[in-house]
């Protein structure tokens, strides 16, 4: 699961609900100390297991480079909600949303946007569809193809025993032993709980089934033609580092490895997480607007 070190919401971010043709998405939301945004927006996807919490750490200082910065719940997690049927959980359906936000947050303008883990194939799928302009792409802790490692074994015993036990029992069982035996606080394990009990169950398993089964579409990417940065902790245990690195060679894309994070980095390391996106979306508007 990720993991966010707190909740406490920082000066200029907020809560708020994005209204759209597809449904209402949760976000969170954060703006520049002067209320005005001059530079172009950012959107922010988070993992199958993560929320719009994930990105906590890094909104405040992605909002001081002049921008709107905008985190969501996909459909069917934590607190957007989401129907009873698994075709609403696709990559192309969860791609489909990530368009409508953007273009809806970028009123006309550009977006930067950023996906992290399964977040990031979904994102590819709005990329590589050409519907919406982007001004840049981030794959944070994403690789080209289905998970590998024990983040698919994870997953696989995920599938075989939502089905048998349900939810609570997994959390009984093993996921709140392992956050009590990693020393996670008290509020972020009351967080999790509840995060993971807001999760459409139908939602978690069609995900899971998407990232267990994603092709490799890099061919298909890189044609579009968006600049692109793939980000990822030196110690990811999703997709490897090296199997990162090779796809960022394939992409043309600049490649940033965080020191010291693992498959988060936007909670592990947060400041450099920050530090190279902001250089990577000023250069990618430099660019675009030159």
């Amino acid at each position: 699961m990720s993991t966010p070190r707190f909740l406490t919401l920082p000066p200029g971010v907020h809560a708020r609900r994005i209204d759209t043709a597809v449904g209402a998405f949760s976000a969170l939301e954060a703006m520049p100390g002067s209320g005005v945004a001059e530079r172009w927006p950012a959107l922010l996807v988070p993992g199958l297991t993560g929320s719009k919490e994930d990105f906590i750490a890094v909104l405040q200082t992605l909002a001081q480079s002049g921008r709107q910065v905008v985190a969501i719940d996909m459909r069917g997690q934590f607190e957007t909600s989401g129907p009873d049927d698994p075709r609403a959980y696709t990559r192309a359906a969860l791609g489909n949303d990530v368009d409508v936000l953007a273009q809806l947050i970028g009123r006309g303008e550009p977006i930067h946007l950023v996906g992290h883990s399964f977040g990031g194939l979904v994102t590819r799928e709005a990329v590589i569809d050409g519907r919406t302009k982007f001004a840049s792409y981030t794959l944070m802790s994403t690789g080209p193809a289905a998970i590998v490692g024990p983040r698919e074994r994870a997953g696989r015993a995920m599938l075989a025993e939502l089905p048998q036990v349900g939810v609570e029992q997994m959390w009984d069982t093993r996921m709140e032993p392992e956050a009590l035996a990693a020393g996670v606080p008290d509020e972020i394990i009351a967080f999790l709980r509840k995060r993971l009990f807001a999760n459409s169950p139908i939602g978690m398993s069609t995900m899971t089934r998407e990232v267990l089964s994603a092709p490799d579409r890099c061919d298909e990417l890189i044609q579009v033609g968006v600049a692109t940065l793939v980000l990822f902790g030196e110690h990811d245990d999703g997709w490897p580092p090296a199997t990162q690195s090779e796809m960022a060679d394939r992409l043309n894309a600049e490649c940033v490895v965080v020191p010291g994070a693992a498959h988060s980095p936007a909670v592990d390391a947060p400041e450099t997480t920050a530090a190279a996106l902001v250089r990577f979306w000023n250069a990618a508007e430099s660019r675009l607007r030159s």
